[in-house]
């Protein structure tokens, strides 16, 4: 099994690209530049860097590059500077997932590839009767409005669940919302729901980066897990 991850030089993505490597997996990475990662992933004999934007490449080169892949993993995010939050690439996000989903039919794979894409608590899965109060349905509307990425991690997942849905041929998909992200050095106890336990603006959770990263993994690499959470918005809180 191998594992294609963009926005792996984040600071959830660094761990993820840690966790499959840890577990034997081999990872390819997306990077705008070499050299940035630690010791233990730069020297791994199953870690490939490429350097390149998905954005950048032709559907032929970035077929090439998924083809053998068994899983696409983003923990694309937007800089939190006023270039990252409102300048171009408005829809980082989507657009990356976009075209690696559009890449999986050219790359030649027989078998559905698992796609799991990094979103935020703070979206509704609207496959789901989820409850929102009015006074958070208000805050959301006007931080999509006037906060890019939110919008941006609003149609990623969108896409996943209207474009890709519960029946395409060659992928299969879930987004994992964690809630306010903290930084923790160990993987902890955690919980995984369907759905937010509690409101992502009045009264927020906290979930590790690392903890983010482990489920990724499981989802990755454990059957029982993906069939669990397949096509579905799991949101992650710390324990």
């Amino acid at each position: 099994m191998t594992t294609l991850v963009v926005g792996a030089t984040g600071a959830t993505g660094r761990l993820l690209v840690e966790q499959l490597l840890k577990r034997n997996e081999p990872v390819k990475a997306f990077v705008r530049r070499t050299g940035t990662f630690n010791e233990f992933i730069t020297t791994h004999p199953d870690f490939t860097e490429i350097q390149a934007s998905v954005l950048d490449l032709s559907p032929d080169e970035l077929a090439r590059h998924v083809a053998g892949c068994t899983a696409l993993a983003s923990c694309l995010g937007h800089n939190m500077t006023f270039k990252g939050i409102f300048g171009k690439p408005r829809l980082l996000v989507t657009d990356t997932i976009r075209k690696l989903c559009a890449a999986v039919p050219g790359s030649g794979t027989a078998q559905p590839v698992r796609v799991v894409l990094m979103n935020t608590a703070g979206n509704r899965n609207r496959d789901l009767a989820e409850p929102v109060s009015f006074a958070q349905r208000c805050v959301v509307s006007l931080i999509r409005t006037l906060v890019p990425p939110h919008r941006d991690n609003e149609q990623a997942a969108d896409y996943l669940r209207m474009q890709i849905g519960q029946n395409h041929d060659l992928i299969q998909w879930a987004a994992v919302r964690p809630d306010s992200l903290i930084n923790l050095d160990e993987v902890t106890a955690y919980d995984v729901f369907p759905s937010p336990t509690r409101s992502a603006i009045f009264n927020p959770g906290k979930t590790s980066r690392i903890n983010v990263a482990h489920f990724m993994a499981e989802l990755v690499t454990h059957d029982e897990t993906w069939q669990q959470w397949q096509g579905q918005m799991p949101v992650i809180y710390n324990r």
